[in-house]
């Protein structure tokens, strides 16, 4: 089988004038109303990548940018003037992408529409375009489902399932060869579990192949997509991993990349972008206090590993957790200084709020901990989250004697299903009356810290993989269940959990944040190549689908001012994802004359 991606070359090719308005159409002339339009440079921006590959520190770079709209219910799809040459690539559900020269050729310029005929996939080609979640839905593993939450769990948090480049022929050494350097990456795939899962991926994979037509049609595009306008601005190259961001009120967007240390400051006005290195002392070491656990990667530069990022609501100032380092990092983007304060306890800094105290609060996701720093006094207050078990209290309170070793011959706990000694508090937010709300992956729980007295409520979560979490307006906890593909709402009023299934099938949701102001919450659909939107008040869903195949995205920004959507490709290995390369992305709404005609 081969992707869509790699069917380009069975693409039609023609030129045009710098049009910008395309009429697509069927064999019979029919319109095409959700078609994806892609506009890309010809000719890629020349950039300095002196800096091992990556834009020196501190110079204003520009990045290629492409901007993808969707044709209307007569087929068509305008674009703004372009100021160079620009290729389009039109995509449908069911057809062969076509790739369309604009040349700028002399005598064309007064041609304002190109008609497109698209050519319909055969059944080979259309099933081999799938997202990897309808693939992953028929991915049985011999009908246990506990295997398979525990799969997804652990397996599914860096990458797509069942992509192309996962349906592969592998024996079952091969397979318990990726298990356990998965495993050396930070999985927590249950030893006991490998055999018996390695030998069930190449059987069911291998099915799949040979009885593709087993897999469900993916979920039809919908007409609202002539209503939005996505554009990316790629950064980075394939060796990159850009986590998590903030959109700053100074009108910038902040990327970390995890794996290379560095922070881009985005102009999504201008596309064009600045790096900043993190800086780490000589002492540290390649990984961090974790240890190198990528030796085997060509390149690598993460001494702190760059996660996530909250913005101060007194100064501006960006705060961010290096979840390889016992530390805390604040960035000035006036100054572009970085200033690190060392934690006196508690391991791997994970995701970060501040409240309207101007307190920045983070998980601990390996000491199953809440980390407080209080800007005034520049002290951590560490919060314990309760163990479940004797067992587990032993494990974590011996994690200080076991971060003492060598990271080489560091004793590691036995992963477990229960995984026993790693609850994860992961997803964390500030509630409309500064309550501090936690996940805890692992444990299947909530937590709830009182802002004053730091007393901890726990809360039993009845569905599987509760990884990020936000509050909304009204003071209700929102849940992606990671296992379960469902978004969950937990009102603490009435300790009541209401479910909504996700509108695509088998998708693992990693993230969510709430429009506060227009009440929508938004889902990272990282296996189904979407994201989606859920209208609180009709409980009505949106999907939108990325512009590139194997798009995983882990967090979502909204901008206050318009209600646009940001997120990041953030596929791990990132030369896995359609393109190669890790990407912003926004989606905003078009004007009225754009999206209708």
């Amino acid at each position: 089988m081969h992707s869509r991606y790699l069917l380009a070359i069975l693409c039609m090719v023609s030129a045009l004038g710098h049009a910008t308005t395309l009429r697509i159409t069927n064999d019979d002339g029919k319109p095409l109303s959700r078609v994806m339009v892609t506009q890309t440079l010809v000719n890629k921006v020349v950039v300095d990548l002196s800096d091992e590959g990556y834009a020196p520190e501190g110079v204003l770079t520009p990045a290629d940018t492409t901007v993808t709209r969707f044709t209307n219910a007569a087929g068509i799809v305008r674009f703004e003037e372009p100021d160079s040459p620009v290729q389009y690539r039109v995509r449908s559900q069911g057809y062969v992408d076509q790739y369309i020269d604009d040349t700028g050729s002399a005598g064309d310029e007064e041609k304002e529409t190109v008609d497109v005929t698209m050519t319909p996939m055969t059944a080979e080609q259309y099933i081999a375009s799938y997202p990897s979640n309808v693939w992953l839905s028929q991915l049985k593993l011999g009908g246990d489902e506990d295997l398979k939450n525990s799969f997804e769990l652990n397996c599914s948090f860096c990458h797509q399932q069942a992509s192309p480049f996962m349906r592969n022929e592998r024996t079952v050494d091969q397979w318990l060869a990726v298990f356990e350097r998965m495993n050396s990456y930070g999985a927590r795939l249950p030893n006991d579990e490998h055999q018996q899962l390695a030998a069930l991926l190449q059987k069911e994979y291998r099915e799949l192949r040979e009885n593709p037509e087993v897999v469900p049609l993916p979920r039809p595009w919908e007409n609202h997509l002539s209503g939005i306008e996505m554009k990316e601005w790629i950064i980075g190259d394939g060796f990159s991993q850009m986590h998590d961001f903030l959109i700053h009120p100074n009108g910038f967007v902040y990327v970390g990349d995890n794996l290379f240390d560095r922070v881009y400051e985005i102009n999504p006005e201008t596309g064009h972008y600045t790096v900043y290195k993190v800086p780490h002392t000589d002492e540290q070491q390649p990984g961090g206090i974790l240890g190198n656990r990528f030796v085997t990667f060509p390149k690598m530069h993460n001494y702190l590993g760059v996660h996530s990022f909250a913005v101060s609501p007194k100064d501006g100032n960006i705060f961010i957790t290096p979840s390889m380092q016992q530390a805390l990092l604040e960035f000035n983007p006036k100054t572009k200084k970085f200033t690190t304060y060392e934690m006196p306890s508690g391991f791997y800094p994970h995701t970060i709020r501040v409240d309207s105290r101007d307190r920045v609060w983070f998980t601990l996701a390996l000491s199953s901990q809440v980390a407080m720093f209080d800007r005034t006094t520049e002290e951590f207050t560490v919060i314990d989250l309760p163990a479940r078990s004797v067992t587990e209290w032993l494990i974590l309170k011996s994690l200080p004697l076991i971060f003492s070793f060598d990271p080489e011959n560091r004793p590691q706990p036995s992963p477990s299903r229960e995984s026993i000694g790693l609850p994860m508090p992961y997803g964390i937010d500030v509630a409309p009356d500064g309550g501090i709300w936690v996940a805890r992956l692992y444990a299947n729980d909530l937590a709830h810290i009182d802002p004053d007295t730091f007393e901890v409520t726990m809360v039993d979560f009845p569905y599987e993989g509760p990884r990020r979490l936000r509050v909304d307006a009204d003071g209700m906890v929102w849940i992606v269940a990671f296992q379960d593909s469902l978004l969950v709402k937990y009102n603490p009023n009435d300790d009541a959990f209401t479910a909504y299934e996700l509108p695509v099938i088998n998708e693992i949701p990693y993230a969510l944040n709430i429009d506060k102001q227009r009440g929508v919450v938004w889902v990272n659909g990282n296996q189904s190549d979407t994201i989606l939107s859920f209208d609180i008040a009709s409980e009505a869903w949106k999907v939108y689908p990325m512009p590139r195949q194997r798009f995983f995205t882990r967090d979502i920004e909204i901008s206050e001012e318009d209600g646009a959507i940001y997120t990041t490709n953030s596929h791990f290995p990132t030369w896995q994802t359609e393109g190669g390369v890790p990407s912003l992305l926004r989606i905003t709404p078009l004007p009225e004359r754009a999206s209708q005609d």
